[in-house]
């Protein structure tokens, strides 16, 4: 009994605090998968698929379950600020878990400074006498305060974001349910209920455009891993993991299926405005539905949904770091710990692509950006693919030692081989269709670059005596149970 209470003792014990609240990881884990891709990303899927894209969206959250399964099975043995990395490190190897967590960090870091852009953006627009680089430093020095706080205020802040997610998007399924069945009064012409669906056809670009439009959906559930990470500085990390990974499929069949079932009885596939950014699925519909001022209103939730993503970016990428640190995969600076239990040293590297972002923003060259945005493209399917091999290496490694397993992967192996055919899959689809091409081929470049700064560092500086400490360091799976 001893033994299982230490496999369940978070992160304080190397220094960060155990100051999330149950109610705080309850919202994390709902904010994990509601992006500001779920209001505005959406529309060029439906606009590309049709009503087809519900489809998209349904095989897309079957493979975040299997993957949030896999990897809950592993957290709850071990809770760990590292999640994935450390299990891939212990699993598959110490390269493995080296170069999948920076990469998760370089993905995390980079898309700070395109949230931070949306929301000054967002800003600029309702208040134009500040120049959007203006809002962007203002967006990422309140974050970075927050986050050198206790633990308790990122979690108080991702609760309050969160709550204004679901609020606005329960409102929206509640106004679109209503206008499908023929109730809602203000409804502008041409919409026309769930009629819609039978008079244009539910896959109306055919199979292929469904194939690519599930391949774009799969980018838009990253984040649903974050609450692993959090759960490491709660008060009893195996429960709130169990409660996350088990109600993943109700939040993504509520907010992203249940978004776009409405959207698209609603809305026909080929409204130009789905494909606009400045509009957004929720904007066009709500407008269409008579509502005054959609597109501001949506805006605000949208300003809200990135200021969420950067405070729930900048909180993962300084436990990364910090988990990195502590295995000597990264400067043991980027281990140290204020008073308040925060990283400081991490969350402040981990800003420095915000700042890039923002002084590109104020020198007019954020096009520059978007190159260094390419290389995260499919950064979530190669962290996907190093859960499903770790996992599968490591309950098999349990399984002969004899240990016993409360929480399990579902059919094990085969849904585990499932998972692992379909990234590979997609991956090999990606490359052949062309769509997102230059997204696979900068990303495999740059996880391929991050697996040479791993094979130099252990060159130079790992050494036989520091890999013997190490070594001595690292738990032992069959002492973890």
């Amino acid at each position: 009994m001893a033994e299982h209470q230490h496999v369940s003792t978070p992160d304080s014990s190397h220094g960060l605090k155990s100051g999330l609240k149950s109610r705080h990881l309850t919202m994390i884990s709902i904010a994990g998968v509601i992006g500001g891709s779920l209001f505005i990303g959406s529309g060029n899927v439906i606009y590309s698929a049709g009503p087809a894209a519900i489809l998209a969206y349904a095989f897309g959250g079957l493979l975040i379950l299997l993957i949030m399964r896999m990897l809950g099975e592993m957290a709850v043995l071990n809770p760990d600020s590292g999640s994935f990395s450390t299990y891939a490190d212990r699993a598959i190897g110490r390269w493995a878990g080296f170069t999948i967590g920076w990469l998760y960090w370089c993905s995390w870091a980079l898309l700070m400074g395109w949230e931070a852009y949306v929301a000054g953006k967002i800003l600029n627009s309702w208040f134009p006498f500040i120049p959007i680089w203006g809002y962007m430093l203002l967006v990422i020095v309140s974050l970075v305060v927050v986050n050198l706080q206790n633990v308790k205020n990122y979690g108080e802040f991702e609760f309050w974001f969160a709550l204004i997610k679901v609020i606005a998007i329960v409102i929206f399924l509640v106004i679109g349910s209503l206008a499908v069945m023929h109730l809602w009064p203000w409804s502008q012409a041409g919409v026309s209920g769930i009629t819609h669906l039978t008079s244009e056809g539910f896959m109306p670009n055919g199979f292929s455009a469904v194939i690519t439009a599930l391949l774009g959906v799969m980018f838009a559930y990253i984040g649903a891993e974050i609450v692993t990470v959090a759960a490491a500085e709660s008060q009893n990390p195996a429960r709130e993991i169990r409660k996350a990974s088990n109600s993943v499929v109700w939040r993504i069949m509520l907010f992203y299926v249940g978004s776009m079932l409405i959207t698209v009885c609603l809305i026909p596939h080929n409204n130009p405005l789905l494909k606009d950014p400045t509009w957004g699925t929720y904007s066009v519909t709500l407008t269409a539905l008579g509502i005054p001022e959609a597109k501001h209103i949506v805006n605000f939730v949208v300003l809200t949904s990135v200021c969420s993503c950067f405070n729930s970016a900048l909180y993962t990428c300084s436990r990364m770091l910090f988990s990195l640190s502590k295995r000597h995969d990264a400067p043991k600076s980027f281990g140290l710990i204020n008073r308040n239990g925060s990283p400081w040293m991490g969350v402040l590297v981990s800003s420095s692509f915000a700042l890039l972002a923002t002084y590109l923003t104020a020198t007019e060259s954020m096009n520059v950006y978007d190159i260094f945005m390419l290389a995260t493209g499919t950064a979530a399917l190669y962290v996907y693919l190093t859960i499903a091999f770790s996992q599968l290496r490591m309950r098999k490694k349990l399984e002969a030692e004899g240990q016993v397993i409360d929480f399990k992967m579902w059919l094990f192996p085969w849904l585990t081989y499932v998972a692992i055919f379909f990234i590979i899959g997609a991956l090999i689809t990606m490359l052949v269709e062309g769509t997102y091409f230059k997204e696979v081929t900068y990303t495999s470049l740059l996880a391929l670059f991050i697996v040479g700064l791993g094979i130099c560092a252990q060159k130079f500086n790992w050494g036989k005596d520091s890999q013997k400490k190490i070594s001595q360091n690292r738990i032992n799976l069959s002492d973890n149970i």
